[in-house]
């Protein structure tokens, strides 16, 4: 079996066990390790030592994430920008923090910190290497919690950010030193004296040196829905030339100068190593590129034959070495997708003979090339709830396009720099491929745009791509068993049908948007949506990372016209169909709606909708006064929204309250303004949700909001703890709320899964 899987093993162990942090570990290990020792189990010993040193790297990323005590509060930081980007007008940071001092006396330390991601309004211009000296205003890394979709946490997490916030104007920033020259700079700097701006040079920026941040959002977009997304990321593919181009130039050059030894001499395969390791150092050895320099160098070693392990032995090295180096890298999807393809080509062509010829090479291409498919869109379909329908056709031509002649000409282009003629040529014929890649993409993915399946699809699609792979890739599997189960697969997989609800039934989901309020409904055929969210000084929308375009909605109530409740209203109509809207009074709305009005209601398939507030015309009412007060009703069970109406609209509508209430969405996410004694004795609800930011600035929900409804037993859920709460009426006698991040003790607290909600300081 060799070391190689026993090391990467421990290296995984390590970082799972660093993650979870059980009391006593490094007690444990130490034990662990003496004895080991004291044994002359040497082997064992270097696999709890590579165990101690992984989970030792994943804790210390973990005592790095900012204090709770600082979250809200400024500090001084001397910083060097790692990366920069334009967000319409609005800077977005990633900051390696060389040195971070509390501004208030009694605060913690912030010297830990490493790497802080901060959003800078009105900034001058800047440049990636600049060291500047600024005032933060930090909180903890963190993201909204909502059901199948992107983890922003999670993201920070792996890409090691330890603080997010904003820079602070006062006191004012100051640049202590410009950005040192690199030779990607200046690599740079050369291709923008050298070819003309547009699609050619970013994608020969990209994929020569990994800048990727020079791709538009347009070029994003465009690789994601068509699949190629790895062609333009610095990856095994495009080192992997590298180092392919530059061992074959070497064999070339030794078979001239010593042609009986040629195949015996050593040293082209340490000149490729050496043009692996150049390249991704070039491209910045972003997190994508050291992972594929690890892969090639040791790719090159088993390829080598002197004393080389063997290729499944190779495999688990590399993931042994870049999880010691790059713990976090475990939870990058990108790691076990690049692993996951070599795993399936050794799997695919181990005992196979060499492909001999052109023909034989293509034949090898295509046949990998299908073999990959349909495992890679499992894998991305796992990892971002997304599917290129499009992207085994498309890759068939893209992969041997962009890697035989794009990349080799782009590189041969920089070797050709000295002699500027000769370089232009190369990138002009780059330029032509360029643009006629572009095109097809656009053409391809214009006829089989980027799928998104829904949740239910999810999984079954993902399961019925890998048992296909399963079925091609093993070996002794008949050609009859073959065929006969991919057309299995296929039948079930049209056969697929959604899960549906009863009539009389209501799913009610209260998202995570931060400080603003977005309430899903969804009855047997109908679809609601209450407020649509805030909308960020940035123009950042959170409804938009809710679910993909083209969503049908029956209905959308718009509470009242401020942000916090009416900032997506933009976005659902650029991106969704909605067929009707309701608001307080029309002309605040940016879209056309009808009034609602105390007494109006409808049905939904056996669910009663009905509103209890405006009465009348509300202009003369304060904003938060004219919100909607909604009352839905399933299977003898009660929802009601109150929107921020304040506590004289409470008075009123608790007057017309016959029967308690089940489920409360709190009012004005619970600040003093609404929530008074004589609403909390009239609802009597079993269950509260706060709807409110993490760390906000309102205290919200207050103190005395929280202990009036736990006097009044019930149950409290707060979207900024929480994250997304889903609740069933008319399903079960007991409403149980589900949230979606699960709190350390949860279930186990206050009255079982009813726990008790703290309002901040």
């Amino acid at each position: 079996m060799g070391l190689a899987m026993p090391l990467a093993l421990a290296a995984l162990s390590g970082t799972l066990l660093g993650a979870l942090a059980p009391a006593g570990l490094f007690a444990v290990i130490c034990v662990a390790l003496l004895v080991t020792i004291a044994a002359s189990r040497y082997v064992l010993a270097v696999l709890v030592l590579t165990l101690a040193v992984s989970a030792g790297q994943v804790l210390t990323a973990r005592g790095a994430l900012l204090p709770a005590g600082l979250a809200g509060t400024d500090v001084a930081v001397t910083a060097r920008i790692v990366e920069a980007s334009d967000e319409g007008g609005v800077q977005r940071l990633r900051l390696a923090l060389k040195a971070c001092r509390p501004l208030e006396r009694g605060r913690p330390g912030c010297d830990r910190l490493s790497q802080a991601r901060v959003t800078w309004y009105d900034a001058p211009p800047l440049e990636t290497g600049e060291t500047w000296t600024l005032t933060l205003r930090l909180r903890p890394p963190g993201g909204f919690a909502n059901p199948h979709t992107f983890d922003y946490a999670a993201w920070l997490w792996r890409e090691g950010i330890d603080a997010t916030g904003y820079v602070r104007d006062v006191p004012p920033p100051r640049r202590l030193r410009a950005a040192p020259g690199s030779m990607q700079a200046q690599a740079l700097t050369y291709l923008d004296r050298h070819v003309a701006e547009g699609l050619p040079r970013r994608w020969l920026a990209a994929l020569s040196l990994g800048a990727s941040e020079r791709l538009t959002r347009g070029d994003w977009e465009l690789l994601n829905a068509s699949g190629t997304t790895h062609l333009m990321v610095i990856s095994g593919l495009h080192v992997g030339l590298a180092a392919t181009f530059m061992l074959l130039l070497s064999r070339g050059i030794a078979r001239l100068v010593t042609p009986r030894s040629w195949r015996m001499t050593a040293w082209p395969w340490w000149s490729a190593a050496m043009a692996t390791v150049g390249y991704a150092w070039l491209a910045g050895l972003e997190p994508p590129a050291l992972r594929a320099m690890i892969m090639t160098l040791v790719g090159l070693w088993v390829s080598s034959g002197r004393h080389a392990p063997g290729p499944w032995q190779g495999w688990w090295l590399a993931l042994a070495i870049i999880l010691l180096v790059d713990p976090l890298a475990a939870w990058r999807p990108g790691l076990w997708l690049s692993f996951i393809a070599v795993g399936l080509l050794i799997l695919a062509w181990q005992g196979r003979a060499r492909p001999r010829g052109w023909r034989g090479w293509f034949v090898a291409l295509l046949r990998s090339q299908c073999l990959l498919a349909p495992l890679m869109a499992a894998a991305v379909l796992f990892a971002f709830d997304r599917l290129a329908p499009a992207a085994p056709l498309i890759n068939l031509l893209a992969v041997p396009v962009v890697g035989s002649l794009m990349v080799p000409l782009g590189l041969l282009g920089w070797l050709l720099a000295g002699v500027p003629p000769l370089a232009e040529s190369c990138w002009a014929l780059f330029s032509v491929l360029a643009s006629g890649v572009h095109a097809t993409l656009q053409a391809v993915v214009g006829w089989a745009p980027l799928w998104y399946p829904e949740p239910w699809q999810r999984l079954p699609v993902a399961g019925g791509l890998v048992l296909l792979t399963a079925l091609w890739t093993l070996p002794g599997l008949s050609g009859s068993l073959r065929w006969v189960g991919s057309a299995s697969l296929l039948i079930l997989g049209l056969c697929l049908a959604p899960p549906a609800l009863s009539e009389g039934q209501l799913r009610l989901r209260v998202q995570d948007v931060g400080q603003g309020q977005l309430i899903e409904l969804r009855t047997a055929r109908h679809r609601l949506l209450y407020d649509t969210g805030p909308r960020f000084g940035s123009g950042f929308m959170p409804l938009a990372t809710l679910w993909p375009p083209g969503q049908r909605f029956d209905g959308v109530i718009v509470s009242h016209g401020d942000n916090d409740h009416a900032g997506g209203v933009a976005a659902l109509e650029e991106d969704h169909v909605v067929l009707r809207w309701w608001g307080p009074v029309l002309a605040s709305l940016d879209a056309p709606a009808l009034p609602c009005r105390a007494g109006e209601g409808w049905h939904w398939d056996g669910v009663e909708f009905r509103f209890l507030w405006p009465e009348k015309e509300p202009e003369a009412l304060a904003s938060n006064d004219r919100s909607c007060v909604l009352l839905v009703e399933a299977g003898g069970q009660r929802l009601l929204i109150s929107g921020d109406a304040g506590t004289a609209v409470e008075a009123r509508v608790a007057r017309v309250l016959e029967e308690r209430i089940d489920v409360l969405i709190a009012g004005h996410h619970g600040s003093r303004t609404s929530s008074s004694a004589l609403w909390v004795a009239a609802a009597r609800p079993r269950h509260v949700i706060f709807s409110a930011g993490r760390g906000n600035p309102h205290g919200h929900p207050h103190a005395e909001v929280v202990r009036r409804f736990r006097n009044a037993g019930s149950c409290l859920w707060n979207t900024a703890l929480d994250g997304a709460l889903t609740l069933w009426l008319g399903r079960a006698q007991v409403i149980e709320a589900t949230p979606q991040r699960r709190l350390p003790g949860a279930g186990a607290g206050v009255e079982g899964g009813c726990h008790a909600v703290e309002s901040p300081p």
